[in-house]
């Protein structure tokens, strides 16, 4: 029940911030640099988020691969 409270009054506190009255901080400004500002650096995370798993994806490919290959020459040993 106090975590939903504090919930509550926390976006109550976040909506009267940014509200554009004259009785408010009037904060949607700064709201909206801050987040221009995490753009490039949210870009940047998830580019190299995607790098490192294409980078994987790259090296269980190529181990599956040859493993498969060794499979396959143990088959052929087997029959032999």
């Amino acid at each position: 029940m106090t975590a939903l409270l504090v919930g509550i009054g926390l976006v109550l506190l976040a909506v009267y911030l940014v509200l554009p009255v004259s009785w408010s901080p009037q904060w949607w400004n700064s709201v909206l640099e801050f987040l221009k500002g995490g753009i490039p650096l949210g870009a940047l995370m998830i580019g190299l988020l995607a790098i490192f798993i294409g980078i994987t994806d790259i090296k269980d490919r190529i181990e599956a691969k040859k493993e498969e290959e060794k499979e396959k020459s143990e088959k052929k040993e087997q029959t032999e």
